[in-house]
Parts: C-alpha cells; structure tokens; sequence
C-alpha cells in the first residue's frame, strides 16, 4: 500500500514481476550518496549498496540507481540491502556532467511531473529558463513553470507574459510560501501516487515550496543575498520524500551550471516557434547561417524573432549538435557529410546569379 503511494503502477508491479520469484524486494531510491543508497520499502527504510553483478552488468555510471529509481533489493539483514537490479526508467532528468568528459549526470528518475522554478526576485532569468525547459523536453516528465516569490514581485502579470513567450506549450504557475493559499497552483499537480521534482538554480525557493507541500518545516532553506537575489547551496543532495497525501516530492540542489544532455530535437521543441518559421527556408536542412532563401533570417531581419530568443536557439542548438557527435560520432560523420554536400549546392547556386 505504501509503495502504490509514492508510484509504484501496473508498470513497476508488471517489471518486478520476475524478480519477486527470486526473493527480492520492492524498493524506490529516496536518497543516492556515491555507491551508498537509502531505499523505502513497503516496510520501512533500509540502507543498500549495489551488487557486484550489477556494476558488472551496467555499461555506463548513469544507468546505477539514482534517486527515484525503482530497484529489486535483496535484504540481508536488519536494514542492510544489496540492489541486484534496476527497473526501466519511465522518465529520467540529466544533464552533461562537469568535466570534459562527455558523461551523463541523472538527477531524477521516475518523474511525472518537474517543476522549474523560477524567482521572481533580482535572479528571473529567462534565458535560464529556456536552458532547463530544453532538459525537460528530453526526460519524459511533464513541464511546469513555477513563478516563486509572487508576493515580492510588483510586475507580476508583466512577467507571467513574458514567462510564456519563452514556456510556449508548459504550463505556468506563481507561487508563494508566505501567502495564504499561495502553493495552490503548485498542488494541482501533485498526489495521487504521483512524483514531482523541484529544479532551479539556488535562491529560487524550492526547499520552501517543498516544506509547504510536506506541511512542515522538514528542509533546510536559507535567505538569499540582497544584492542579486542569490543563494547559497542549502540543499546538498536529491532526496524522495513520501507527501502526506499520497504521492513523492525530489528536492534537488541548485544548479549554477546546467549543460545539456539533449538532442536537437529537445531544443527544437522548446524555440517552436522559430523552428516552424524555418519550415519555409528553401533548403529543408538549413543551418541558418547565411544560406540563401533562410527563412528564419528573414524573420529575424523584420524583427518577427526576438533576437534575444534567436541568439539562444543558437547556442542552444549548437551544444545540443556538440552532445550528439559526441555521444554518437558515425551519426556526426554522416551529418558532416551532409552539410558539405548542402553548401556545395548553395555556393553552386550563389554562382548562378553571378
């Protein structure tokens, strides 16, 4: 009963199936230190680490448990577990870890719904925004922007307009932890058996939403600098915790760098509508950077394009196209003869008017 709470479907029942003949257990990842785990079960927590065969098995550090994952344990004593395998993912947030390696970080697994909150304080970003609702767009969990700190903000339909020239299709929310009834929008989207995740760079509030869903001061939270609204790391790991109403909450730590893990298509989707502006370029694969008869430049030249939004697209675009000859480089090299083939026909046809 306790596991259907926090998500635990047909689908988890259904993939489980086969090892509950082997005498595992049921277990969700709520917390994921290193190779250290906190797993709930339907009788309580217990502490786990991964089995050999699983590390074994697992072709890349990103596929190991993370926090939200689904997991079939095998308990060998009083609170002590060893994870012997991890259930397909429904939904899954990541992003390009740090470093030069071309490495996937999970955030969160199993996610129905990601809030991506934003303050609408000194630090309301909208380019920001766009690079976090691209993450989304890839993960499989539905969008919703979180307008935080509604109380303090004295332009609020001015932002909410500009929020959704940049949110397109993702819902939109303001929020407040301090107002009556200011967490209203927010629980629409939560119970049920459920899962909800909090993104968003540091100072933006999302441990203080967490509290008010939890009904309870449970997370640490921490003012923000008045200069520039920022704040400081309060949050230091993803952790699930149980809602009282059914359903489960991932607060995550503030991002100061988010890069993507994503495919052009995620980009795409999120910039929609310069992507269906380029529908009418003359070339289908134009890269809009200087072919003749480009669509969108003409759009950006009468002003049809913000060129804030443009110049996103375009570095957006860019690290997305980056990721893929990275993650997958005969699809680059097939890409790259493409376009060589692509400009070749352009400089022919330049010539033609010459």
């Amino acid at each position: 009963m306790f596991l259907s709470s926090i998500g635990a479907g047909a689908d988890v029942i259904g993939a489980f199936s086969s090892y509950s003949e082997s005498g595992l257990t049921l277990a969700r990842v709520a917390m994921a230190q290193r190779d250290l785990y906190w797993l709930l079960t339907e009788t309580g927590g217990v502490q786990a680490e991964p089995a050999g065969g699983l590390y074994y098995r697992t072709a890349a550090r990103a596929e190991l448990p993370v926090t939200g994952d689904w997991v079939a344990a095998r308990v060998v004593g009083e609170g002590q577990a060893i994870v012997e395998a991890v259930l397909p993912r429904r939904s899954c947030l990541s992003r390009r870890a740090a470093g030069r390696r071309e490495d996937e970080q999970v955030l969160a697994a199993n996610v129905d719904t990601v809030f991506l909150v934003c303050g609408l304080d000194g630090d309301f970003n909208p380019r920001r925004l766009e690079r976090y609702l691209a993450l989304a767009e890839g993960s499989g969990a539905q969008a919703v922007v979180v307008l935080n700190k509604a109380d303090v903000c004295g332009a609020l339909d001015e932002r909410v307009a500009e929020t959704a020239a940049v949110a397109r299709r993702a819902e939109i929310v303001t929020a407040s932890t301090v107002a009556a009834g200011g967490l209203g929008g927010v629980r629409r989207f939560v119970g049920g058996g459920r899962t909800v995740a909090l993104l968003g760079s540091s100072g933006v509030g999302k441990s203080s939403i967490a509290n008010g869903l939890l009904g309870e001061a449970r997370l640490a939270t921490n003012e923000v600098r008045v200069s520039d609204s920022r704040g400081r790391h309060t949050t230091v790991r993803r952790e699930l915790i149980a809602l009282p109403g059914g359903g489960a909450l991932i607060d995550t730590p503030g991002m100061r760098e988010l890069q993507l893990w994503a495919g052009a298509e995620s980009v795409d989707a999120v910039f929609d509508e310069i992507t269906a502006i380029a529908e009418r370029c003359r070339f289908r694969d134009c890269t809009h950077a200087g072919e003749p008869g480009c669509a969108v430049a003409e759009a950006v030249e009468r002003g049809e394009v913000d060129e804030a939004r443009w110049a996103s697209f375009q570095k957006l675009r860019a690290e997305a196209a980056w990721h893929e000859t990275q993650v997958d480089p005969l699809a680059a090299l097939e890409r790259k003869r493409k376009w060589k083939a692509i400009h070749k026909q352009a400089r022919a046809f330049q010539k033609g008017f010459r």
